[in-house]
Protein backbone atom coordinates (compact mmCIF):
# COMPACT_ATOMS: atom_id res chain seq x y z
CA UNK A 1 0.00 0.00 0.00
CA UNK A 2 1.33 3.60 -0.96
CA UNK A 3 -0.46 6.10 1.10
CA UNK A 4 1.80 9.74 1.78
CA UNK A 5 2.71 9.86 5.30
CA UNK A 6 2.22 12.50 7.66
CA UNK A 7 4.42 13.97 10.73
CA UNK A 8 2.49 14.19 13.91
CA UNK A 9 3.24 17.77 14.68
CA UNK A 10 6.59 18.03 13.19
CA UNK A 11 7.88 20.94 15.72
CA UNK A 12 7.69 18.20 18.64
CA UNK A 13 10.70 16.44 19.77
CA UNK A 14 10.02 12.64 19.30
CA UNK A 15 9.06 10.89 20.68
CA UNK A 16 6.27 13.24 21.68
CA UNK A 17 5.38 12.31 25.03
CA UNK A 18 1.07 12.67 26.44
CA UNK A 19 -0.27 12.47 29.61
CA UNK A 20 -3.03 9.78 29.78
CA UNK A 21 -6.44 11.45 30.74
CA UNK A 22 -3.98 13.93 32.60
CA UNK A 23 -1.46 13.29 34.85
CA UNK A 24 -3.60 10.23 35.90
CA UNK A 25 -0.81 8.44 38.56
CA UNK A 26 -1.13 12.04 40.76
CA UNK A 27 -4.68 13.32 40.22
CA UNK A 28 -7.80 11.72 38.82
CA UNK A 29 -7.78 11.08 35.15
CA UNK A 30 -9.62 13.66 33.09
CA UNK A 31 -10.09 16.42 35.71
CA UNK A 32 -8.78 19.69 35.95
CA UNK A 33 -6.05 19.02 38.92
CA UNK A 34 -4.43 15.86 36.18
CA UNK A 35 -4.44 18.51 33.71
CA UNK A 36 -2.77 20.90 35.74
CA UNK A 37 0.17 18.71 36.77
CA UNK A 38 0.61 18.71 33.24
CA UNK A 39 2.01 21.96 33.27
CA UNK A 40 3.27 21.56 36.49
CA UNK A 41 6.17 18.67 34.76
CA UNK A 42 6.43 20.63 31.34
CA UNK A 43 4.52 17.57 29.39
CA UNK A 44 4.22 18.21 26.45
CA UNK A 45 0.90 16.26 25.35
CA UNK A 46 -2.36 15.64 27.02
CA UNK A 47 -4.78 12.77 26.07
CA UNK A 48 -8.32 13.24 27.27
CA UNK A 49 -12.07 12.08 26.26
CA UNK A 50 -14.42 13.61 24.80
CA UNK A 51 -18.52 12.75 25.31
CA UNK A 52 -21.42 14.90 23.93
CA UNK A 53 -23.86 15.01 26.51
CA UNK A 54 -27.64 14.92 26.63
CA UNK A 55 -27.49 18.99 26.66
CA UNK A 56 -25.06 18.71 24.21
CA UNK A 57 -21.62 20.22 25.78
CA UNK A 58 -18.50 18.42 25.09
CA UNK A 59 -17.95 16.93 28.50
CA UNK A 60 -14.43 15.54 29.16
CA UNK A 61 -14.48 11.98 31.17
CA UNK A 62 -13.73 8.75 30.03
CA UNK A 63 -17.03 5.86 30.54
CA UNK A 64 -19.79 6.10 29.33
CA UNK A 65 -21.31 4.66 32.22
CA UNK A 66 -20.64 6.26 35.40
CA UNK A 67 -20.28 3.78 38.06
CA UNK A 68 -16.75 3.06 38.27
CA UNK A 69 -15.88 6.81 38.68
CA UNK A 70 -18.76 8.03 40.37
CA UNK A 71 -20.24 5.49 42.46
CA UNK A 72 -23.79 5.93 41.00
CA UNK A 73 -25.19 4.52 37.34
CA UNK A 74 -25.99 6.43 34.39
CA UNK A 75 -25.15 7.03 31.00
CA UNK A 76 -22.72 10.18 30.05
CA UNK A 77 -24.88 10.82 26.70
CA UNK A 78 -28.37 10.42 28.14
CA UNK A 79 -27.66 12.98 31.33
CA UNK A 80 -27.40 17.17 31.34
CA UNK A 81 -24.00 18.86 31.96
CA UNK A 82 -26.66 20.11 35.27
CA UNK A 83 -26.80 16.42 36.18
CA UNK A 84 -23.13 15.50 35.28
CA UNK A 85 -22.29 18.43 37.67
CA UNK A 86 -23.69 16.80 40.46
CA UNK A 87 -21.24 14.19 40.71
CA UNK A 88 -18.21 14.01 42.07
CA UNK A 89 -15.35 12.33 40.05
CA UNK A 90 -12.64 12.50 41.95
CA UNK A 91 -13.78 11.19 45.65
CA UNK A 92 -12.73 7.59 43.92
CA UNK A 93 -9.16 8.72 44.00
CA UNK A 94 -9.03 10.27 47.41
CA UNK A 95 -10.88 12.96 49.41
CA UNK A 96 -8.92 15.45 48.56
CA UNK A 97 -10.77 15.72 45.33
CA UNK A 98 -14.17 15.23 46.11
CA UNK A 99 -15.30 18.72 44.93
CA UNK A 100 -14.06 17.91 41.58
CA UNK A 101 -16.62 17.59 38.53
CA UNK A 102 -16.25 16.31 34.93
CA UNK A 103 -14.52 19.75 33.06
CA UNK A 104 -16.32 20.96 29.63
CA UNK A 105 -13.80 20.79 26.94
CA UNK A 106 -14.00 24.65 26.96
CA UNK A 107 -12.58 24.55 30.49
CA UNK A 108 -9.34 22.44 29.03
CA UNK A 109 -8.79 24.34 26.23
CA UNK A 110 -8.89 27.29 28.63
CA UNK A 111 -6.62 25.64 31.26
CA UNK A 112 -4.06 24.52 28.86
CA UNK A 113 -4.27 26.67 25.66
CA UNK A 114 -1.34 26.07 23.25
CA UNK A 115 0.96 24.74 25.75
CA UNK A 116 0.45 21.06 24.85
CA UNK A 117 -0.94 18.80 21.93
CA UNK A 118 -3.96 16.85 21.88
CA UNK A 119 -4.93 13.86 21.61
CA UNK A 120 -8.54 13.90 21.98
CA UNK A 121 -10.67 10.39 21.90
CA UNK A 122 -14.20 10.86 20.94
CA UNK A 123 -16.06 8.22 23.57
CA UNK A 124 -19.25 7.10 20.76
CA UNK A 125 -20.17 3.27 20.86
CA UNK A 126 -22.95 3.56 17.94
CA UNK A 127 -22.19 4.17 14.33
CA UNK A 128 -24.80 7.08 13.94
CA UNK A 129 -24.02 10.44 13.66
CA UNK A 130 -24.57 12.74 17.00
CA UNK A 131 -22.99 16.30 15.79
CA UNK A 132 -20.07 15.48 18.19
CA UNK A 133 -17.49 15.69 15.35
CA UNK A 134 -19.06 19.57 14.21
CA UNK A 135 -18.64 20.84 17.86
CA UNK A 136 -15.57 19.39 18.45
CA UNK A 137 -14.21 21.16 15.40
CA UNK A 138 -16.07 24.14 16.11
CA UNK A 139 -14.09 24.41 20.05
CA UNK A 140 -10.84 23.61 18.15
CA UNK A 141 -11.24 26.32 15.54
CA UNK A 142 -12.38 28.98 18.46
CA UNK A 143 -9.68 28.14 20.39
CA UNK A 144 -7.02 27.92 17.48
CA UNK A 145 -5.77 24.84 17.91
CA UNK A 146 -5.93 23.16 14.89
CA UNK A 147 -1.98 22.79 14.07
CA UNK A 148 -1.72 21.24 17.79
CA UNK A 149 -4.43 19.07 17.87
CA UNK A 150 -5.23 14.93 16.66
CA UNK A 151 -8.49 13.06 16.96
CA UNK A 152 -8.57 9.75 17.58
CA UNK A 153 -11.34 7.29 18.21
CA UNK A 154 -11.69 3.32 18.84
CA UNK A 155 -15.19 3.84 16.54
CA UNK A 156 -13.99 4.12 12.96
CA UNK A 157 -17.06 6.45 11.95
CA UNK A 158 -16.56 9.07 14.20
CA UNK A 159 -13.06 9.59 12.33
CA UNK A 160 -14.26 9.09 8.95
CA UNK A 161 -16.58 11.82 9.97
CA UNK A 162 -14.14 14.57 11.39
CA UNK A 163 -12.00 13.43 8.52
CA UNK A 164 -15.12 14.41 6.25
CA UNK A 165 -14.80 17.85 7.46
CA UNK A 166 -11.66 18.52 6.42
CA UNK A 167 -10.54 21.04 8.88
CA UNK A 168 -6.85 19.81 8.29
CA UNK A 169 -6.64 17.94 11.80
CA UNK A 170 -4.88 14.76 11.60
CA UNK A 171 -6.99 11.58 12.43
CA UNK A 172 -6.27 8.20 13.99
CA UNK A 173 -7.79 5.04 15.34
CA UNK A 174 -7.23 2.87 17.87
CA UNK A 175 -7.29 -0.50 18.72
CA UNK A 176 -6.45 -3.30 21.08
CA UNK A 177 -6.98 -7.07 21.80
CA UNK A 178 -9.39 -5.85 24.53
CA UNK A 179 -13.22 -8.14 24.34
CA UNK A 180 -14.41 -4.38 24.32
CA UNK A 181 -13.00 -3.95 20.74
CA UNK A 182 -14.96 -5.88 18.01
CA UNK A 183 -12.73 -8.62 16.96
CA UNK A 184 -12.87 -7.38 12.92
CA UNK A 185 -11.03 -4.24 14.94
CA UNK A 186 -8.80 -5.44 16.91
CA UNK A 187 -5.24 -5.23 14.04
CA UNK A 188 -6.41 -1.72 13.40
CA UNK A 189 -8.78 -2.36 10.57
CA UNK A 190 -10.87 0.53 11.61
CA UNK A 191 -7.92 2.29 9.35
CA UNK A 192 -9.43 1.15 5.86
CA UNK A 193 -13.01 2.78 7.18
CA UNK A 194 -11.95 5.71 8.82
CA UNK A 195 -9.39 6.76 6.12
CA UNK A 196 -6.77 8.16 9.44
CA UNK A 197 -3.48 9.62 9.39
CA UNK A 198 -2.04 8.06 12.35
CA UNK A 199 -2.42 4.86 13.79
CA UNK A 200 -2.62 4.40 18.17
CA UNK A 201 -2.63 0.76 19.01
CA UNK A 202 -2.30 -0.59 22.43
CA UNK A 203 1.33 -1.10 23.39
CA UNK A 204 1.15 -5.06 23.13
CA UNK A 205 0.52 -4.49 19.44
CA UNK A 206 3.47 -3.26 18.73
CA UNK A 207 6.76 -5.39 17.80
CA UNK A 208 9.62 -5.23 15.06
CA UNK A 209 7.23 -6.50 12.50
CA UNK A 210 4.05 -4.38 13.01
CA UNK A 211 6.42 -1.28 13.75
CA UNK A 212 7.87 -2.16 10.47
CA UNK A 213 4.43 -2.72 8.51
CA UNK A 214 2.58 -0.04 10.15
CA UNK A 215 5.32 2.55 10.07
CA UNK A 216 7.42 1.40 7.18
CA UNK A 217 4.93 -0.03 4.45
CA UNK A 218 1.94 1.65 4.77
CA UNK A 219 3.63 4.55 6.31
CA UNK A 220 1.84 5.64 9.70
CA UNK A 221 2.99 7.66 12.28
CA UNK A 222 2.36 5.01 15.47
CA UNK A 223 1.14 6.80 19.22
CA UNK A 224 1.06 4.06 21.58
CA UNK A 225 -0.66 3.54 25.29
CA UNK A 226 -0.56 3.33 28.19
CA UNK A 227 3.22 2.71 29.03
CA UNK A 228 3.97 2.82 32.49
CA UNK A 229 7.31 0.92 32.77
CA UNK A 230 10.87 1.77 32.15
CA UNK A 231 11.34 -1.41 30.31
CA UNK A 232 8.84 -0.77 28.06
CA UNK A 233 9.38 2.56 27.41
CA UNK A 234 13.20 1.65 26.71
CA UNK A 235 11.24 -1.38 24.49
CA UNK A 236 9.21 1.47 22.59
CA UNK A 237 12.04 3.74 22.05
CA UNK A 238 14.03 1.04 20.59
CA UNK A 239 11.29 0.45 18.02
CA UNK A 240 10.91 4.13 17.28
CA UNK A 241 7.83 4.94 17.87
CA UNK A 242 6.34 8.31 17.38
CA UNK A 243 4.75 9.14 20.85
CA UNK A 244 3.91 7.50 23.77
CA UNK A 245 0.86 7.58 26.18
CA UNK A 246 1.48 7.31 29.83
CA UNK A 247 -0.16 7.53 33.60
CA UNK A 248 3.25 8.93 34.59
CA UNK A 249 4.43 11.18 31.67
CA UNK A 250 7.33 12.26 33.89
CA UNK A 251 8.66 9.13 34.31
CA UNK A 252 8.97 8.34 30.51
CA UNK A 253 10.14 12.04 29.81
CA UNK A 254 13.25 11.14 32.70
CA UNK A 255 13.32 7.70 30.66
CA UNK A 256 14.21 9.74 27.07
CA UNK A 257 16.88 12.14 29.02
CA UNK A 258 18.49 10.32 31.46
CA UNK A 259 21.17 11.93 33.27
CA UNK A 260 24.70 12.38 32.08
CA UNK A 261 27.27 9.57 33.73
CA UNK A 262 29.43 11.87 35.55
Amino acid sequence: MSRERITLFPEAERPIVFGHRGYSAQAPENTLPAFQLLLDHGVPGVELDVHRCASGELVVIHDHELSRLTGEGGIVEELSLEQLRQRSVGAWFSPEFADERAPLLTEVFSLLGDKVYYDIEIKQETRDPTGIEQALARLIDEFGLEARTLVSSFNPYPVKRFAALETGIPTAVIYSNSKSVPRALRNGQGRFIARCDVLKPNRRKINPVTRFWYNRVERYPLLTWTVNSEDEVDRLLSLEVDGLISDDPAMVMKRLSPPELV
